[in-house]
């Protein structure tokens, strides 16, 4: 094969389209088991509480002023809110029962949970509005075999 520039660039610029999607899906994996996570600090923070729905709604209030004001915009009471009924619809992802310990699920980081949510938060948000967990499975993996 002669080797030529314009050979060398496609290869290149191949090999940095890949990279940077392959970034990206990293990063959305992320974002996603962090916003999972904490949904689950949400929901146990919750449980720790008194009159939970009255304390529930003043807290995601509070929080998602308190996140505004220092990440900008996407973590307000309604985002947090999802977040929340995000881990409440996928907690079961821990498989073993000792998966489900606290000190378990505690251990676990972003990063160490994204392998766990193959697709992008804002799939996740429309699956949420699926009250079926069946029919959340089945277009979940209908999501992952389109790609």
């Amino acid at each position: 094969m002669p080797r030529t520039y314009e050979t060398l660039l496609r290869g290149v610029s191949a090999l940095l389209e890949e990279a940077r999607h392959s970034t990206a899906r990293a990063i959305n994996s992320i974002l996603t088991a962090t916003y999972w996570e904490i949904g689950r600090r949400l929901v146990e923070f919750e449980q720790g509480g008194q009159a939970r729905a009255d304390y529930g709604e003043t807290l995601l209030t509070t929080l998602g002023s308190d996140l505004t004001v220092r990440f900008g915009r996407g973590f307000g009471k309604s985002n947090l809110y999802l977040m929340r009924s995000f881990y409440l619809a996928y907690q079961d992802i821990f498989q073993t029962v000792s998966g489900k310990s606290p000190a378990r699920a505690n251990a676990w980081s972003p990063t160490a949970l994204a392998e766990r949510f193959p697709l992008s938060w804002s799939h996740y948000v429309c699956l949420l509005s699926l009250d079926e967990p069946a029919k959340r499975a089945f277009y979940e993996e209908e999501a992952k075999r389109g790609g």
